[in-house]
């Protein structure tokens, strides 16, 4: 019987692939506010409001604001290859997750 070995190739990690999977957390977070609020057709805070973060924007503004921070993390996740490297980048995706999940709640409790 042939043994068959699995080509699981990880590929090498550097200091700076940590902080790009931070804000791949950060921006994939960062859209379920935007994203939640935009398609339930209210108004909500996006940094193209007047006065950026604290005025209101429309539903439609915020679809947008939802859809371009899902890129970026996107686009962040593929462009490392986080599947691809050591399971710390995952912890630090997550780490980045969740405190922008801490920030957006404190925020977003002491101002409405």
């Amino acid at each position: 019987m042939m043994k068959m070995e699995m080509n699981k190739k990880t590929l090498e990690t550097r200091w700076y692939h940590y902080i790009l999977a931070f804000f791949a957390g950060v921006f994939f977070v960062n859209t379920l506010p935007h994203y939640i609020n935009g398609i339930t057709g209210k108004e909500f805070p996006t940094p193209f409001a007047d006065p950026p973060g604290i005025g209101l924007s429309s539903a439609l503004t915020n679809v947008l604001w939802a859809v371009i921070n899902a890129s970026l993390g996107a686009s962040i996740f593929l462009f490392v290859k986080i599947n691809k490297r050591k399971i710390s980048l995952w912890i630090a995706l997550a780490a980045g997750g969740l405190l922008m999940s801490f920030f957006v709640a404190y925020y977003f409790s002491t101002r409405f």
